[in-house]
């Protein structure tokens, strides 16, 4: 079963003697040097010397902050530690650059190498600004980051250099997107595709009711001729939240329900671990993020081959909230689906849930919108013109990734199991910005339920919330609209700019795509206003950073793996949870049997003495610690907030 695992505190050297500050709001702050931040709610801030530490409210978890008058990078990074916590002793793991940004220069990610049973992630970011050094140390329970993910997001974003002010599109009209203009997108697209090794990209963009641009970059698949285009199908995983949303406000258009509807009295089956939070969730918390549920991502990752949507409900009678109702941003898959399986019940309460879904988005979404190639059946989705998935092995060579890892997502699709095309989302982007009035002006659905679909349900940063579905950030000065979408090999995004008529799809086949995730609406920014130039150095930085992060962990890989400790391995293991998974081994190593797929372990020996087994394949690597309960070996799984313990069995 799953447990929620304690976090290890362990008080920095520095902190006992001086008195912290416990914060009841978000509150602005200020370093030793005047750069400012923003100190989140319920945090103690305390100041020691040129260094200024944040607490969480569990305890356990700090940022530190700190200034110092350094010849260089690394002597900023020495004087940090000291000045926070000179007895901390982690090995460093990796060094990567990070790109220029907001008035910091030279910035770069330090990474220490914690054991997993520490359960905690120490990273240091260092950067300059003039002849000033400042260095940000994050020493965070696991627990902790995925729980106040938004929290540690508003401090980072927020830590700007003193006079530091931000470029604003506020009050300023978008430019024409010419020819000369789409042709500086393009080219940004070809360089970011070289630097990152996408082999197929796939974007459009419309303006003012018009596709200015639909087309593609690379291939479909690495080894042959057939290029990729606003015609070929990719996997959009999680950008299918906005198009459940608009299904589930098809339905309020309807009257078949409203947002504030209990759901319970739609869908009987729906419960969570706990009744409270049950029967408080109305319709529009389903995609919300904002119930205080954590993530259950590998109960539905390591189900059962050919799951159905029922295992939705199931893995959400086991979830407990982490956090209080509305409290917090914490984004959840489970209960994202669910929001699917209500609407596609309520529109045909005789059929099975997920065939449900199925009717009630081709009928309400796909049909009317003339998506006529965006589906949930990755047979039919896979017939033709479809992108094969990529990813970096443990090399750091691009391979492609097993479709069995991403087929899962099928038992959870009404959250991420959507496959469609630029072509057929440029028409839902359309949609948003007209309003909700198709081509030719006949209304499609209400301007309200759009409206609220992005009316702030939970923050997520100073200038930016989670709505249903969708995320809103207003950091530019200008709102822009979007929703990524992350799965096995790809990398997707949709986004637009309500005050300028302006949309854009990108569409990858690779997970290094990642980064195009947020450098192509910067880029699209860039060009839009004649902006700042970012998004080229944060491509350059971050394919850069990408690599050494590859090569650092593969440093710390025994491949194959350790015969002595393959050997202590049993050839099964069970949880009651995520199934089962089966040990082969060979003359050369070992593989993990998952039941929908299998991979070729690698071993590492932690700081701590001791030993991970990790699934070397490309897309997902999931990290197994070995050990012993009751005189049975046992393999360790973990996320965030939860761990998994199989147990070895006859």
């Amino acid at each position: 079963m799953a447990r929620q695992p304690a976090p290890v505190a362990a008080q920095p050297a520095a902190a006992q003697p001086v008195a912290a500050q416990r914060l009841s709001a978000d509150t602005p702050s200020k370093t030793a040097a005047g750069h400012s931040f923003i100190a989140p709610a319920g945090w103690s801030l305390r100041e020691n010397g040129n260094a200024v530490i944040l607490e969480a409210p569990e305890g356990g978890s700090w940022i530190a902050l700190v200034d110092a008058q350094a010849k260089d990078a690394e002597a900023a990074l020495a004087e940090a530690w000291a000045a926070y916590r000179p007895d901390a002793k982690w090995p460093l793991r990796s060094t990567t650059p990070a790109p220029n940004k907001d008035g910091w220069q030279d910035q770069r990610t330090y990474t220490y190498q914690t054991s997993p049973n520490e359960l905690r992630t120490v990273t240091a970011r260092t950067m300059r600004h003039g002849d000033r050094w400042t260095v940000r140390i994050s020493d965070v329970a696991n627990a902790v980051a995925g729980k106040r993910e938004a929290q540690i997001a508003l401090v980072l974003d927020q830590l700007l250099p003193k006079g530091y002010v931000r470029e604003t599109f506020a009050g300023r009209k978008a430019r024409k997107l010419d020819a000369a203009r789409i042709a500086e997108l393009e080219v940004f697209i070809t360089r970011a595709q070289q630097a990152l090794s996408v082999p197929g990209i796939s974007i459009g963009v419309v303006q003012d009711g018009e596709v200015v641009f639909a087309g593609g970059f690379g291939v479909r698949e690495i080894g042959k001729q057939a290029l990729v285009d606003a015609d070929t199908t990719y996997l959009i995983a999680s950008n299918t939240k906005s198009l459940t949303t608009l299904m589930l406000g098809k339905l309020v258009d309807e009257g078949k329900l409203s947002w504030d509807t209990p759901v319970t009295t739609l869908l009987p089956a729906f419960k969570l671990g706990d009744p409270d939070t049950t029967s408080k969730v109305q319709v529009k918390h389903l995609l919300c993020a904002c119930t205080g549920l954590p993530r259950h991502d590998l109960e539905w990752l390591l189900g059962p081959a050919g799951a159905t949507p029922a295992l939705a409900l199931t893995i959400l009678g086991r979830m407990q909230p982490t956090s209080k109702f509305g409290e917090m941003y914490q984004y959840s898959n489970p209960i994202a689906a669910a929001a699917g399986l209500v609407g596609g019940h309520v529109a045909f309460p005789d059929l099975e849930l997920g065939a449900a879904y199925d009717q009630v988005m081709a009928t309400r979404v796909f049909g009317p919108l003339g998506m006529t190639r965006t589906t949930f059946d990755f047979t039919r989705a896979m017939r033709d013109n479809y992108a094969r998935p990529y990813a970096f092995d443990v090399d750091g060579k691009i391979a492609p990734v097993a479709m069995a890892q991403n087929t899962p997502i099928r038992a959870v699709r009404p959250a991420g199991g959507a496959w469609s095309t630029v072509r057929d989302l440029l028409k839902y982007v359309q949609m948003e910005l007209a309003k909700g009035a198709l081509p030719g002006g006949k209304r499609y659905v209400s301007e309200a339920i759009l409206a609220a679909r992005q009316a702030p349900q939970v923050k997520t940063g100073k200038d930016s919330w989670y709505g249903m579905g969708l995320d809103v950030d207003t950091t530019s000065g200008t709102p822009m609209v979007f929703h990524g979408g992350r799965m096995r090999g790809y990398r997707s995004n949709m986004v637009w700019l309500p005050e300028h008529g302006v949309g854009a799809v990108i569409l990858t086949n690779a997970d290094s795509g990642n980064v195009l995730m947020d450098a192509f609406p910067r880029k699209l920014l860039e060009v839009l206003f004649d902006g700042r130039p970012e998004a080229d150095d944060a491509v350059a930085a971050s394919a850069k950073a990408w690599q050494e992060w590859i090569a650092s962990s593969r440093k710390l890989l025994t491949i194959p793996p350790d015969p002595g400790e393959v050997a202590k391995l049993a050839s099964r293991y069970r949880n009651d949870v995520l199934g089962e998974i089966r040990v082969i081994k060979t003359s050369d190593g070992a593989t993990f049997d998952f039941g929908t797929w299998k991979a070729p372990i690698a071993s590492r020996k932690n700081p701590d003495g001791t030993i991970t087994f990790v699934a070397t394949a490309p897309g997902w690597s999931p990290e197994f610690v070995a050990s012993a309960q009751a005189g049975r070996r046992t393999l360790m799984i973990r996320d965030a907030q939860h761990e998994y313990v199989f147990t070895e069995s006859d």
